[in-house]
């Protein structure tokens, strides 16, 4: 039988994953917006977890809001990083601090 504590383990393993993801690859842009994706995974588990111990719905229907900024971060994060692949021809973040107009 799986338990509110085996959902709970696994979003925080997860999430603890996409943390180390975050301060261990700071180069790669592509890593750090899957790694941002991986985290608020992470939160859903534990939101439908919760949603289904508790026996509400309530979780769950949020759960739907957070993949819907999910997909759109990621459609418009990869959007911008062709446009300046295309510019700069790198996607490496240390190469990409200037912000000139």
């Amino acid at each position: 039988m799986i338990t509110l504590g085996h959902y709970l383990a696994l979003g925080a393993v997860l999430f603890c994953l996409s943390v180390a993801g975050i301060f261990i690859n700071r180069k790669n842009v592509i890593v750090l917006l899957m790694c941002i994706e991986l985290m608020l995974l992470a939160v859903n588990i534990n939101f439908v977890a919760f949603s289904r111990f508790l026996g509400h719905v309530d979780g769950q229907i949020f759960v739907f809001f957070i993949l819907t900024v999910a997909a759109s971060e990621a459609a418009i994060g990869l959007a911008i990083l062709v446009t300046l692949f295309r510019n700069r021809r790198t996607i490496n973040v240390a190469e990409l601090d200037s912000l000139k107009g």
